[in-house]
This record gives C-alpha cells, structure tokens and sequence, in this order.
C-alpha cells in the first residue's frame, strides 16, 4: 500500500527476461534507498512492483508482458520516460495523500493543461473501467500522484485536477504534452461501496449504466449520505 506521495524519479532498463532495472539520478533517490530490502514493494508510476536485488545503481524488478500492457511502463521504457517511485506505507507512517493500492485500473491521456497563477489545471480522459470511480472533489492517482479531482464530465469521460508547483516539477506530469498516456487507479473506498451495493444482485456484473441509473441524490439522500 502506497499513499500516493512521491519520492523520487527514475528510468527502468531491461535486463532480459522479465526483469527490469530502476534507476535514478534524482538527489533525493536515497529517500527509496535508504532502508530497501529484498521483497519490498515500491510503487513504479503507480504500479507495485517487488524488489528483487539490491544492486549498487538502484533494484531490480519483474514487470511482466501482462503488466507493461496493461499499464503504460511499456511505454516509459520504449521512450525513454521518466518514472514516478514511492515505497510502501509504513505503519505509524504519515498518509500524506490516501491510500493507493499500486493496482491500476486502466489507462487515460492527457487532453489539455494549463498554468494559472498558483497551479496546472491538468484535463485528463478516462477508460470505462475506472470511469465510475471518479467523483468531484474525490481521490485519485495519476502515475502513482494522489491527487483531488477538481471537475468532472461524465458525459464524455473528463476529468480535471489541479497540480500545485512543487507537485509538477517533482513528478513526470512535468513530462506530458497532449495525448501523453497515463496509469489511473481509483479510491479504493469506491470500489468497495461498489462491491457492497451490488452484492447478492443475482451475481450480475456492475456496469456504469446500471450505476448512473441507481445511484441518486434520492438514493443517497435515503441512506443517510446527504
């Protein structure tokens, strides 16, 4: 479990097989160095991952063809990109954004991002299998960030955050331009509202469209949520 919070950049280089190395020669590489030991997990643009060796550039890990498909580290590794690393949440530690469980839920692009006096306004798309899980004013990761979505169009699957400066210099959303992929993983809270709405439904899979049309205002205002 991850908190969303990053701690250094790094670049992954493959070393045959499935295994991958993560390096970094970002200064602050000693806050993911410091304690790692072998079977740890380290969050790599959002995806967990397990360190495997401890080498003197960085650690080694398995991203497997499954994973580098369904996420876009395939992509970080082929253009040479830059990668988000968090290492797991210790107990007793501070949960400085929320709790991101490094699985991702699908892929969306940037579409536009703007600077203001005091942020970036990032827009970004998103799949329909993390579509339900986005809310206004709600968690979600973006490469591993946690971050609060400000706006939210349903109707055509948008949503927007807004990314403080030192958030944006310090993570690879400096990186993007329009179009640029990205890993999103929603609120772990929502997916099990999810699970307990629908559990016991004759066992018939959630869709968006059975979502919009059950859960409303009146709904929620009838169960004590508003």
């Amino acid at each position: 479990m991850f908190t969303g919070i990053i701690q250094a950049l790094g670049t992954m280089r493959p070393l045959g097989g499935d295994s991958w190395q993560i390096t970094s020669q970002d200064s602050s590489w000693s806050a993911i160095m410091q304690d790692l030991a072998y079977g740890d997990s380290v969050a790599v643009d959002g995806v967990c991952l397990t360190v495997e060796d401890i080498t003197k550039d960085g650690f080694v890990a398995t991203a497997s063809p499954e994973t580098l498909r369904r996420t876009i580290l395939g992509e970080a590794v082929n253009q040479g990109n830059y990668v988000n690393l968090e290492t797991s949440l210790r107990v007793g530690s501070k949960v400085g954004g929320h709790f991101v469980m490094g699985h991702v839920d699908g892929i969306g692009k940037l579409i536009y991002a703007e600077q203001t006096a005091t942020s970036w306004e990032m827009t970004f798309s998103a799949s329909d299998t993390i579509d339900r899980y986005i809310v206004p004013k709600g968690s979600i990761a973006i490469n591993g960030i946690s971050l609060t979505v400000a706006e939210y169009e349903p109707e055509i699957s948008q949503f927007k955050v807004a990314v403080i400066p030192v958030t944006y210099a310090e993570t690879n959303l400096r990186d993007l331009v329009a179009g640029s992929s990205v890993n999103l993983e929603g609120d772990i809270l929502g997916k099990y509202v999810e699970k307990f709405i629908y559990f016991g439904k004759e066992n018939n899979p959630v869709s968006s469209e059975s979502l919009q049309n059950e859960i409303t205002p009146t709904f929620l205002a009838q169960h004590g949520y508003l």
